[in-house]
């Protein structure tokens, strides 16, 4: 049966897989640093986050938020901060200006489970966090960030059946080094094909010429100008019309569309054609 490439799929096994592995490495923690992607504040998190986590306090990363609309996010995070009454830092993977912030606040987080542990006799242990998030939302580089001074294994913990690795970030934080992960059901098609602009979905589940066609469509509603004027054009915004813009024309002078969409995606996710905020706040 041919492959609809209008929809952009999920599959329910990995879903429920990948759930039971997070809710597997929570009880070793005491608070989880969750990554969302800037440019989709909304849509690359997770609908039941705080049900997943349940008393688990987070503090919550906007990644990449270099490629963002600041003026955008910072709305955003004050947003979300009232709402879920969690810490929101803007970070960047490319410097380490909010690295000592980071972990500070993973720290203070972790407070109230220590100090639970402590009143039972037990010992001041380092804090313990996990970094949870979408795919391609930047989960990896804040661990890296995280771990740059320090790449200290400290083994399996007491108590764990199924060895855990983890890493010593400092001497009041610890660090799980296998990343949860977020998965989440593919009813939503906007929130799909947010997530298709930013490459947190695999390329064998859409067509790239849909997915850019759809992001112009985007772009030219938030943010026309700027789109225009990367590309170089007077009035629509189109595939077609970018493709003669730039030339990208095939033998027989058809517009060659794929190429044109590898293009247009390839330049929105590096940050070339602008910074942009795809969510609306409202939502």
């Amino acid at each position: 049966m041919k492959k609809d490439k209008t929809h952009i799929h999920w599959y329910p096994g990995h879903i429920a897989k990948a759930e039971r592995k997070l809710k597997e490495q929570l009880s070793l923690v005491d608070a989880v640093i969750e990554v969302l992607d800037a440019r989709i504040p909304l849509s690359s998190g997770y609908d039941n986050i705080a049900g997943l986590l349940k008393d688990k306090p987070r503090l919550i990363l906007f990644n990449k938020s270099d490629l963002a609309d600041k003026a955008k996010l910072k709305a955003f995070a004050q947003k979300i901060e009232k709402e879920s009454g969690f810490p929101v830092i803007l970070s960047d993977a490319k410097n380490s200006k909010d690295l000592n912030q980071i972990v500070k606040k993973a720290v203070e987080l972790s407070e109230p489970r220590i100090q639970a542990i402590m009143q039972k006799g037990l010992l001041r242990r380092p804090a313990r966090v996990m970094v949870v998030g979408m795919p391609n939302v930047g989960k990896s580089s804040i661990i890296n960030k995280l771990t740059r001074s320090s790449k200290t294994k400290i083994g399996a913990k007491a108590g764990v059946t199924r060895q855990q690795q983890w890493v010593r970030i400092n001497p009041q934080l610890d660090l799980l080094d296998t990343p949860g992960i977020i998965p989440m059901k593919q009813d939503d098609q906007n929130r799909a094909q947010k997530l298709a602009f930013v490459n947190s979905v695999s390329e064998n589940a859409y067509s790239n010429e849909i997915v850019a066609e759809e992001l112009l469509k985007l772009l030219s509603e938030k943010y026309p100008q700027i789109v225009k004027d990367y590309y170089k054009l007077d009035n629509d915004i189109s595939l077609i019309d970018i493709a003669i813009a730039r030339n990208w024309i095939k033998t027989g002078g058809e517009a060659d569309l794929e190429r044109t969409a590898i293009y247009i995606l390839r330049d929105f996710r590096e940050g070339k054609i602008g910074k942009f905020v795809l969510d609306d706040i409202e939502e």
